[in-house]
């Protein structure tokens, strides 16, 4: 029997299936995000942990919990865990990768839907009772969807499950740019492989979907913004720090790009006030890119399994570091 913590409230269905299995379940029954040296302060004993994408699991915490053997990450990114300091300790890392896919993508499609057709403007136009009778020249016009290009930059599940959307739905023209060239997705989508700048210079909406490495970590910036189309908008469901958010406001202002959809914040939890000041072809919505209850629960009945899996000495379903066995 090992003692696991969990770092914040989850279903009780996966509780229950880590107590099954035997073990005791300890928990942050709050939404609050624990500090790290509470964080360790409520770990330091646990030989399971299972997290959430915003706590931040680093060298420290894991030389402060010497009895980790399972770190189980309820999110398909695992950015917030040094999988380097974990292998190295012989601590297993897994995620939840492929079951929020669709939802995520759903998601996506919408704020890029709700971006071009101004629809957050509308509503709140509508709230206030300012709606006087139907015209052709409406104050909330905005642009059409349907046979635009539709840039993906990183074309994994989410990228490509993105791109299906606009291909069989809106008949767009799939452009992408990943670290390598997807035949299949090509087949069935007609996507053609381009290089990044051809990516920003053709792309009338563009989606992200890399996920985020010191590499891609503020790669759309000034200089970026620049050469993008200048009726392009922008997508984000990725992570937050891909994007250099005061660039991005900055770039809207001055007409860089046409709007922008974003659902993961650079700073998060804090909303870039730039942006929210804001309201034309503009989106902001607090990542929800998974939040429907189905797929919420299954990641973490997918932790859970991870978790007991590990703990018993089998390989998880969803094992990052194969090296740390």
């Amino acid at each position: 029997m090992a003692d696991v913590f969990v770092s914040r409230r989850i279903f009780d269905q996966a509780i229950e299936q880590v107590e099954d299995a035997g073990h005791t379940v300890r928990c942050n029954d709050t939404s609050r995000i624990l500090p790290t040296d509470e964080l360790i302060d409520r770990t330091r004993d646990a030989e399971g942990l299972i997290c959430l994408l915003n706590d931040p699991i680093d060298a420290d915490v894991l030389d402060a919990c010497p009895n980790l053997k399972v770190v189980s990450n309820v999110a398909v990114g695992y950015d917030n865990v040094d999988v380097e300091a974990a292998t190295e300790r012989d601590v297993l890392v897994t995620n939840t990768p492929g079951v929020l896919t669709e939802t995520t993508a759903d998601l996506t499609f919408a704020l890029l839907m709700a971006a071009a057709r101004r629809i957050p403007e509308a509503d709140v136009y509508s709230r206030a009772d300012r709606y006087d009778g139907w015209e052709l020249m409406q104050p909330h016009m905005g642009v059409d969807v349907y046979g635009k290009t539709l840039g993906i930059w990183g074309m994994g599940r989410i990228g490509q499950a993105v791109a299906r959307r606009g291909y069989h739905g809106f008949d767009m023209d799939i452009i992408y740019n990943s670290r390598e060239p997807k035949p299949d997705a090509e087949a069935e989508l007609d996507a053609e492989y381009v290089e990044f700048d051809t990516l920003l210079e053709r792309s009338e909406f563009l989606s992200i979907h890399t996920p985020l490495t010191p590499e891609t970590e503020a790669t759309f910036d000034a200089e970026t913004f620049e050469r993008m189309n200048d009726e392009a908008i922008l997508v984000n469901a990725a992570r937050g720090p891909i994007v250099d958010e005061d660039d991005l406001a900055a770039a809207l202002k001055a007409g860089e790009l046409r709007g922008a959809a974003i659902d993961t914040f650079e700073d998060e939890p804090a909303v870039n006030q730039q942006l929210a000041e804001i309201e034309e072809f503009v989106v902001l919505a607090p990542h929800i890119g998974s939040a429907s209850r189905e797929t919420r629960l299954e990641m973490a009945e997918m932790a859970a399994a991870n978790m007991v899996a590990g703990l018993e000495g089998s390989v998880p379903p969803n094992l990052i570091n194969e090296d740390a066995l």
